[in-house]
């Protein structure tokens, strides 16, 4: 039997969201909508929303609704599976702002621009800088708010 993405058995107009790390389920809760950063920038799932597979990258998970209510998570790289119903959020790092240390973050970050200053002409090296970089920035931000 073939179901279109409106016919479906969950009529509550809410997306079940479950945000898992390899460490622990931070998050199983309904939400009205999600934002998230994929890798080719953010994105906003709603409920009946066409199924997606994306690379998740570093930046805020924002909930809005729902049993979540308004909730940000700071995530950085893993996968997010996208169905009608549900958005699943696989983070290899995920959490809440105020779990963040901001001295570490900012210690992250110095320490990205030494990564940097070192890579020359290295490809590889100069990738991991920026990769660590976009972490550091993005826990800074969360964490200022």
């Amino acid at each position: 039997m073939v179901r279109s993405l409106t016919d479906t058995t969950n009529n509550s107009g809410l997306l079940t969201v479950r945000l898992v790390t390899p460490d622990r389920v931070l998050l199983d809760a309904t939400a009205t909508a999600v934002e998230l950063p994929s890798m080719s920038g953010y994105l906003e799932a709603l409920y009946g929303a066409a199924p997606l597979l994306a690379e998740l990258g570093a930046g805020e998970v924002r909930l809005h609704g729902g049993t979540a209510g308004e909730q940000i998570f700071f995530v950085a790289w893993g996968f997010v599976e996208v169905l009608p119903e549900r958005v699943t959020i696989l983070a290899e790092t995920a959490l809440h702002p105020n779990e963040i240390d901001l001295s570490e973050a900012e210690a992250d970050l110095k320490h990205s621009q030494e990564l940097w200053n070192e890579a020359g002409d290295d490809q590889e090296k100069y990738d991991e800088a920026n990769a660590v970089a976009r972490v550091a920035e993005e826990k800074v931000a969360s964490a200022q708010g």
